[in-house]
């Protein structure tokens, strides 16, 4: 077993060897971990797990759905990631840390990009007697590999997909 800074962490001394079994957290490093941790790192971009599956699978075949969760756990756990919510869809999660930024979902592909900095009007919308201390802003069309093959279809149809949105 290949543990991280050739130590192992155990976040609570427990003082019941019981307690020390069921609480005690050994972070290896393992080929699958490492991977996972790459994946996020070469993408610039909120993944979900399924996401994760796909891209580390080219790698290192045979990964299962249940390390990647239990993988994408333990890195949000320890506060490397970050889960990003969007309404109605599965958490995607990006590397903690990044600035300031908000999100474009793609209503084709269902990728989740991120968009830097912030809207700079967004304040203006705030009545004065109200005090913000955080916001999430959310951007939903179709991103420019999508939006290509929207522009090959028919207009008939590009007409009657962009009403639905």
């Amino acid at each position: 077993m290949v543990v991280e800074d050739a130590s192992v962490f155990y976040p609570n001394a427990m003082s019941s060897p019981s307690a020390a079994k069921t609480s005690q957290t050994v972070r290896r490093n393992t080929q699958q971990r490492r991977e996972i941790r790459g994946v996020f790192e070469r993408n610039d971009r909120p993944l979900a797990a399924d996401e994760v599956l796909e891209l580390t699978q080219q790698k290192i075949a045979g990964l299962g759905m249940a390390t990647v969760y239990r993988t994408i756990k333990a890195l949000t756990d320890e506060g490397w990631l970050v889960p990003v919510e969007v309404p109605g869809a599965p958490p995607r999660y990006e590397v903690r840390g990044k600035a300031h930024h908000h999100h474009f979902h793609c209503l084709k592909c269902g990728k989740l990009f991120e968009l830097e900095g912030c809207l700079e009007r967004l304040g203006k919308l705030i009545p004065p007697s109200f005090k913000v201390v955080d916001h999430v802003v959310l951007i939903y069309g179709y991103c420019a590999g999508c939006d290509r093959g929207l522009k090959r279809q028919p207009a008939i149809v590009r007409r009657r997909s962009a009403s639905i949105a």
